[in-house]
């Protein structure tokens, strides 16, 4: 299982330090949410907050493009530090086009798709992608409650995968609680988003709690 703590989340007047605490308890990623304010209502941070705390911790930086026509922009994130670029299914005029750049660029390439999106659209570009990103909520706000539905997303995608003998992770991200966590990796996901349930209270003691579920 692999935990990718979501900054959205976190007290931005001590960013550095909560990025810190959340890699000293065992946290595997850094996730962090790029929002435009056009692909979904909200703004969140850009570039420069990346590249101010790319030198906090040595993790993996999982950045999640909600962004219109994510192309434009692959080289830059992927030069502040990115090691995981995800863009959104509904986001990009060529899929196939973007995903290529973002692994010309030395990342990894995930994709992702919203609530209201089968999941089934993703399946064209297994074979190309690194990691599939299943939102549990509407992307653009955190805080939200996990969408039931989007359960039986995740074992889709997961059974096509295991189907194609791939080795593909599946992201989810929304909603996660320490009491849906076990439903959720036993339904297929293996790298957790979470925000609120890390930054929340004693980051430390969540980040330990999560690491120690299994499937």
């Amino acid at each position: 299982m692999i935990l990718s703590p979501s900054i959205l989340a976190a007290d931005f007047k001590n960013l550095g330090q909560q990025i810190e605490e959340a890699d000293r308890a065992g946290a595997d990623y850094i996730h962090i949410d790029v929002m435009d304010g056009v692909f979904v209502p909200s703004i969140s941070f850009g570039m420069p907050v990346i590249k101010s705390i790319r030198s906090a911790t040595g993790k993996t930086f999982d950045v999640h493009l909600m962004i219109v026509d994510p192309i434009r922009y692959v080289e830059e994130f992927a030069r502040i530090g990115a090691d995981i670029i995800t863009v959104h299914f509904e986001a990009c005029k060529d899929v196939k086009e973007t995903i290529d750049k973002i692994h010309a660029a030395g990342c990894k390439a995930g994709l992702s798709v919203k609530p209201g999106t089968p999941v089934s659209e993703v399946f064209p570009f297994l074979d190309t992608v690194d990691m599939v990103l299943v939102m549990t909520v509407e992307p653009g706000f955190g805080g939200q409650k996990f969408i039931d539905y989007t359960m039986d997303k995740i074992k889709e995608v997961r059974a096509e995968i295991t189907r194609r003998g791939l080795k593909t992770d599946v992201e989810i991200d929304g909603g996660v609680t320490k009491e849906n966590i076990d439903e959720i990796l036993s339904a297929g996901a293996n790298v957790i988003v979470a925000g609120s349930a890390v930054f929340k209270g004693d980051i430390s003691s969540n980040v330990k709690y999560f690491k120690a579920r299994t499937p």
